[in-house]
């Protein structure tokens, strides 16, 4: 079952934000980088005509705001997998991962920004 077509993500920079998610969308589940005009994309392998994908579009004049994208993962390792990743890519403001009982019993996430800093977040909630 299909649940997004795309995420359109706006980055300040988008040769230093493609570093960045080259690094890690990969690790999530989006492996295949396309480059178009004025975007680059990194979709997902699926079983559908036109793969899931998150778009990067430079806005020079981006504000990052209080939005945040989470991400799942199925298990607490993966999730601390992930997290190991954050610091080489160049995350910025890293917390966790760490349990996170305030949302849901067995919320586990590792919470981080982008170089623009956009919001992100890595969890799974079966973490008990």
């Amino acid at each position: 079952m299909r649940l997004f077509d795309h995420i359109d993500l706006r980055v300040r920079d988008l040769a230093e934000a493609d570093k960045f998610y080259g690094a890690i969308l990969p690790a999530l589940g989006f492996p295949t980088r396309y480059e178009g005009e004025d975007y680059i994309s990194y979709d997902a392998v699926r079983d559908h005509p036109r793969p899931e994908g998150i778009n990067l579009t430079e806005d020079r004049e981006h504000v990052a705001n209080r939005t945040r994208i989470a991400f799942w993962r199925d298990s607490r390792e993966a999730v601390d997998a992930f997290g190991a990743i954050l610091k080489s890519a160049g995350a910025r403001n890293i917390e966790g991962p760490e349990l996170c009982t305030e949302y849901s019993p067995g919320y586990y996430a590792v919470f981080f920004e982008d170089p623009c800093g956009n919001r992100l977040e890595v969890c799974c909630r079966n973490a008990i």
